[in-house]
Order: structure tokens, then sequence, then C-alpha cells
């Protein structure tokens, strides 16, 4: 998506915003309104570059209207613009009244109506954006796709929404740096430069294919065939590759791109069996504050970071639930910094997980077993854990956190099962309720904490984990078991909402969202599981491209620089400190 369409604003190589289809933007009241200019010459194209028309405003107002509109879009995507822009969430619901007939037959009204009730205004070539209340990081929402832009010629040429829906890359106009003149379900996509896109100083590719593979081993042998540029390596390949001097990459082992997601342990306070029983054992232990923590303190995860970074394992080393590099205060301290400073915890040495206390753990074990047995609880714990059948890749990792599991806590306190589904883990999973944890990563969608600590609040339908994997949402009733659970969910929610009400000082607001993310860890609502920068092999430089801790620009292939024969990690690591050097 974002190499065939393109946002507002994009990001530098550095995450800073940069101009996009928006040559210019503020705010001039502290983030209640804000203006985006749009640049004259940028063009809707077909597959083939050929001309469709001129993009102008009115095309961002479509586009968020299909968002908005319950019967276009079915309902994807709407949370960022229900929670932020003015009369967004009414006009949302006011869509959700009409039947599919009557939504067809009312077009020129959605229209009429959205124009009067949601806060968005266009002057010429001037877009104003209304926010509910002051929304100091709105312009890091530009680079999203929920204010993307969308032809109402393009609409009506494919004959209308339901058309639309099965729109395929022949049929569709492209305004980004792309068109994709080639898709094969399972096989690759073709990308072709877009001769007619508006950054005439950009450097382009003339084309990319993007091979679509079931395994990093394909992967490999591609890239060894030099069909591929660019490809991960998993643990067993590093070891082979750097154990070798003779190997024909030993000197060509370079760090990958640095994922924006941080990946968390999730809980499901809410777990039925198979048989679609409540699973009364489980949801009992996961309610008790001390048998989480044990899970914080006591989880030595060091194998897995292995199976992601096996030349420096502690690069993926996580305490936090936000991703580092998101926000940084006024005198450039990094935000998990200050959660690292409330919550104690020791600075990261490289060679041990700081936030292990096997003291600490050990009572907190105690303290679990006597107050859950005292409920009826027996041990141990079987915790179910999903992955995909016949991946041996994922088996293997499964594996490892079995081992994890038995060593940090004990085969007298947890058991771990490996259970697996066969195409769809959300729907023969999650959806039923039928695993204990699932191991996720989450990336911000825009420059503010509240991205990430709003995910996990109560009571929200719009946030993810609370409503679609955690489903402490479900848990209503105060019963003894998740009497504190609840209260401290609550208390949570209380302390994330103070945070974002705080909106004319970012350091007082960061600060405040550190509290509350601390108050999160501290509870152990989910349990921090890695960072993720795995050694790959290159024929381009990954500090050429854009990089940012939000938003989806850092797949755009603009302006990057390549070698054919591939970068050699001495070539690599001068690159990465010559960026360094260049940082604001």
């Amino acid at each position: 998506m974002t190499n065939l369409l393109d946002p507002l604003l994009e990001v530098d190589t550095y995450g800073e915003l940069v101009p996009g289809i928006a040559e210019e933007w503020g705010t001039e009241d502290g983030g209640l309104t804000w203006t985006f200019k749009i640049r004259d010459g940028v063009k809707w194209v077909g597959m083939n570059g050929e001309e469709k028309a001129a993009l102008t405003a009115e095309d961002f107002a479509t586009g968020l209207e299909w968002i908005l509109n319950f019967h276009k879009n079915d309902s994807s995507n709407t949370s960022m613009p229900i929670e932020m822009i003015k009369g967004a969430e009414e006009y949302y619901e006011w869509t959700k009244t009409l039947s599919a007939e009557e939504a067809k037959a009312l077009t020129a009204e959605a229209g009429s109506k959205f124009r009067e009730i949601v806060g968005l205004e266009i002057d010429g070539n001037k877009l104003v954006y209304k926010c509910i209340t002051e929304k100091p990081y709105f312009d890091t929402v530009a680079t999203y796709n929920c204010l993307y832009p969308l032809s109402q010629q393009m609409v009506d040429e494919l004959g209308g929404a339901d058309n639309v829906r099965s729109m395929n890359n022949e049929n569709m106009w492209y305004s980004g740096a792309y068109t994709m003149t080639q898709y094969i379900q399972g096989n690759e996509k073709v990308f072709t430069k877009n001769p007619l896109y508006w950054d005439k100083a950009a450097s382009l590719f003339d084309t990319i294919t993007i091979k679509m593979v079931e395994s990093l081993d394909v992967a490999y042998q591609l890239y060894q065939s030099g069909e591929i540029d660019y490809v991960q390596l998993t643990e067993s390949q590093v070891n082979t590759i750097s154990k070798d001097k003779n190997h024909q990459f030993y000197n060509y082992l370079v760090p990958d791109v640095l994922s924006k997601y941080s990946f968390q342990i999730h809980f499901n306070f809410n777990k039925n069996k198979e048989d679609g029983t409540p699973d009364t054992n489980w949801n009992t232990a996961i309610a008790n504050k001390a048998f989480r923590q044990t899970w914080y303190y006591g989880l030595n995860l060091e194998n897995y970071y292995k199976r992601q970074n096996p030349l420096d394992p502690y690069i993926g080393e996580n305490n936090f639930y936000t991703m580092k590099g998101l926000v940084y205060t006024s005198d450039g301290t990094e935000y998990t910094e200050l959660v690292r400073q409330e919550m104690g915890l020791p600075e990261l040495n490289g060679k041990k997980m700081v936030r292990l206390d096997e003291a600490k753990t050990a009572a907190l074990k105690k303290q679990a077993m006597e107050e859950l047995t005292a409920l009826g609880v027996t041990f141990p714990v079987e915790i179910d854990y999903y992955i995909a059948a016949g991946n041996q890749t994922v088996l293997d990792t499964a594996n490892v956190l079995k081992q994890i599991f038995s060593e940090s806590l004990g085969d007298d306190f947890v058991k771990f099962n490996i259970k697996t589904y066969v195409s769809s883990i959300r729907k023969e999973v999650v959806q039923p309720h039928l695993h204990s944890i699932a191991i996720n990563g989450w990336g911000a969608d825009y420059g503010d904490p509240q991205n990430y600590l709003g995910q996990e609040t109560y009571g929200n339908d719009n946030a993810y984990y609370s409503a679609n994997y955690s489903y402490i949402n479900d848990i209503t009733e105060e019963t003894e078991a998740n009497k504190e659970l609840l209260a401290a969910y609550k208390e949570f929610t209380k302390l994330v909402e103070a945070a974002d009400a705080i909106t004319t000082d970012l350091d007082a607001r960061y600060k405040a969202y550190a509290k509350a993310e601390a108050y999160m860890l501290e509870n152990a609502f989910a349990v921090p599981a890695m960072y993720q920068q795995m050694v790959a092999l290159a024929k381009y430089d990954n500090t050429s491209k854009m990089n940012a801790m939000f938003g989806i620009q850092n797949e755009k292939f603009k302006n990057i620089r390549t070698n054919s024969d591939g970068y050699t990690t001495e070539e690599a690591a001068a690159l990465q400190d010559a960026h360094n050097a260049g940082k604001k």
C-alpha cells in the first residue's frame, strides 16, 4: 500500500516527518485544528502509468468518508478517525442505522451528511481537520492509511462500492511511487515505476519483484541463486555462516532493520476449552497478580532472543510495552527510559535480562500457589500455545519457549502445551477463545504512547488487545478471583486517560504515560517478549530507507542505495556510523 498510494506526509531516514502529497502543514491552536496544503501536479494513474485524473483535496474527503461509512468498508480501520476527528463517530454510527438498500439509495445524502457533521473542511487546495480535543501528534497520523485519498471518479468508473471491494491491480488507480503491474497469488507481485509520480527528484527502481515464499529457508535459496536481493536469516543459517570463515557469505552478515514492533506475551483472561466450556483453572490462575508477575520477573528469554539474532541476542531484550524510539522528551530522553526510571529497573547490560529476579520470582510463585490453591486451582496450570501446523521454524521456537517455561518457572507450576491450527489462528483459535497466550508485535500507527497503551484499556471497544485477545472487556463480574484484576485494569485505564488529557506539555504527557505503563507492567497485564532485529544478507543499504517507529512508510522503495555485490559487514557498519553522525 505504501508503495502504490501516497499519504499526506512521509518520513525521512531518521523518522522525521517530511512533505508528501501535502507540501505544508501545521496547527495554530495546539493541535485542535490541523491544516494541510495539497501540492499541485499530483496525478492518479492506471496500472500502466496512464493519467486518470488530478489528485485534489476532495479525494481526501472521499477517502475519509469511505473509512467512516459502515456499508462501504465493513468498519475497517475506523478507530483512529473516531477517536480523533470531530463528528467522525457520529457519522459512523449514523451509517450503521441504514440498511444496505438505504445506504445504496442515499449516496448523495451520505456525502451531504458527512460534510455536515464531520470535522473536515476544504478550502481550495487546503485540508482542515478539526479534532475532538487537542491532538499534538495528529500530523504523525497523516502518514497512515486511515487518512489516504480515494478518487470518487475511480469509484464511479468501477460501478460503486461493491465493485471497489473486488478491485484488482489492473483496474485500481495509483498515486504512489509505483503501480502493481503483476500479481500472482502465492507467487509474486511486480511494482513498476510510476512515470507521472509527483516527486521528480526521487530515486526509484524501474521494477521491483516481491517473491511470496513459505519460509526463510526458501528465501535464502533464492538469495543464493541471485533471484532476490535481501533476506532475513534463521538462527541455524546464521550459525552455519558465522562459524565457517570460508563460507561465501561469512563477511556479509549485516543487521536487519530494527523492527518497529514491540512484541508481547498477551494473556487471555476469558479462555475456553476446546469443547467451548470455560477453562476455569486457567482463568482463575491468570487473574492472580502474583501468578502473572512470576512471568515478568522469572522468564529467562535469552534462548528466545537467540532464535532471531544468535550473534547479538540481547539486542532483542525488551522490558517495556511501548517500542523504544517512538517519542522523546524536550531534552532528548527516550520515552521507555522514563518507564525504566519509573519502575526502578537497572540499565541494559547486554549480558543478562535486567528484570530477572530469582528471589522475587520464588516468593511470588509461593504466594500464587497458596492463593490459587485456596481458590481451587490445580497445578501445574496448563498453558495452551498455538502455532501453524507444518511450520518447522515456528515449532522449533515453540519448543524453545516450552523449555524456557520449564526451566524458569518449574514443571510443578506451569505446563506448556504446543497446539496447532490449520489455516487461520484468528478463526480457529482466537475467536473461540482457545489460546492461553498469544505472542504478538504491536507497531504504532502514529507517534504517541496512546497508540500502545490505549490498546489495553478496559471497557473500550477500540482497544485492540482488550477486545480481541485478552478479552478483559468480557470480564464484568467481580468474583473473588477477578476482583483485584478488574480494579487494577480500571485504575490503569484512568491513568491512560489522564495522560491523554495532557496536550499542551508533551514532557508532562510522556511522564504521565510512563507512570501508566509502569503500573501496567507491575501488574503484568501483558509480558514484554522481545524487540526484533534479525541478521540479514543485503544488496540495499538499510540506512537509506525511511525509518520511523510509527506508520507504514518504512516499506517504501524510494531513494534506496544499492550494491549489486551485497554489503559486507564492515561496509554496513560504516554506513550506519555515517548515518548516526548525520542525525540532528
